[in-house]
């Protein structure tokens, strides 16, 4: 009889922890809750929170002689005020990194959004950049994904 209830425990604890751990690949596949979209052809950066559309703004890439990576990352740092160590300490507001020292943030030359003009970086309105970094804040890295095509 003990047998018995030693192989029912076994078999219980058994079921119990492949049910966490579909639970677990079930969360690790869902889809993220803020989707980043950067088109370098057009100069654009669309954004999605759970499948809708929040936001279409212009972008400034990477402009002649420089280069904006492609390729889909989660962000790994978020920082209210960056200077940029490797160009002059430029300013780069809401910062959000994805990629060693790439990051999306805001920049004071607005004029030139729409058309590629950073040293890499994906640089946002003033505004849409502090709109993205509270989502990204709000919804977590994790559950965020930046993808840089074309």
């Amino acid at each position: 009889m003990r047998k018995l209830i030693s192989l029912f425990a076994g078999l219980l604890l058994i079921a119990l922890g492949a049910t966490g751990l579909t639970e677990a690949a079930t969360k690790a596949k869902a889809p993220p809750e803020v989707e980043i979209h950067i088109d370098v052809s057009n100069q654009m950066m669309r954004v999605e929170v759970n499948g809708w559309t929040y936001g279409r703004w212009k972008v400034s890439t990477a402009r002649d002689g420089y280069y904006t990576p492609r390729g889909s990352w989660r962000p790994f740092l978020l920082k209210k005020m960056h200077y940029s160590r490797k160009y002059d300490n430029s300013p780069m507001p809401n910062s959000i990194f994805f990629l060693g020292g790439y990051a999306i943030h805001a920049t004071y030359y607005v004029n030139q959004l729409g058309r590629p003009a950073s040293h890499g970086c994906i640089r946002l309105h003033p505004q849409n950049a502090a709109k993205l970094y509270s989502l990204v804040q709000k919804h977590g890295m994790k559950s965020t994904r930046i993808t840089i095509s074309n």
